[in-house]
């Protein structure tokens, strides 16, 4: 975008790209538009070019969504192995429940194997922007997340 061209942010407020807005958000916002699949910092969406792979900056306010470090995600994939988890954990409690006193054993082992591969290739997108939520939370962003850095 032009240097001076103002848009209009989701509030009605005008801004200007050229000074991307730095203030501390609500962390419960901030989540909340990772769970949509949306930038934490702005709420716009198209972060991901496919399923799998995020885009270098948002396309809106322009952070970086990979926030400096060449082993950021970690985190996410640590996130995303505690959901995968919790959810097989909740799969299996659920059949447990249901099924008691004869509960399926070969159906809940390889559903459980099922699941864990499903759930983690479902859950990974979410991982990612999740983890930027939490990270923006904890440290939020400086005018450098929003310069384009040379590798």
């Amino acid at each position: 975008m032009p240097r001076g061209f103002i848009i209009e942010d989701e509030n009605g407020a005008m801004t200007d790209p050229a000074h991307p807005d730095i203030s501390r958000q609500s962390p419960w916002r901030q989540l909340g538009r990772a769970l949509l699949l949306r930038c934490p910092n702005c709420g716009h969406g198209g972060l991901f070019t496919g399923f799998f792979n995020i885009k270098e900056r948002c396309p809106n306010c322009g952070i970086l969504l990979e926030r400096g470090e060449s082993d950021y995600f970690l985190g996410a994939y640590t996130l995303n192995l505690i959901a995968v988890e919790a959810l097989l954990a909740l799969g299996f409690v659920v059949v447990m429940y249901a099924t008691w006193p004869n509960p399926p054993w070969d159906a809940l082992e390889y559903g459980g194997v099922v699941l864990s591969i499903l759930g983690a290739v479902f859950c990974y997108p979410f991982a990612k922007t999740i983890w930027l939520a939490v990270d923006l939370i904890f440290r939020p962003p400086h005018r450098e997340d929003f310069i384009t850095r040379v590798k």
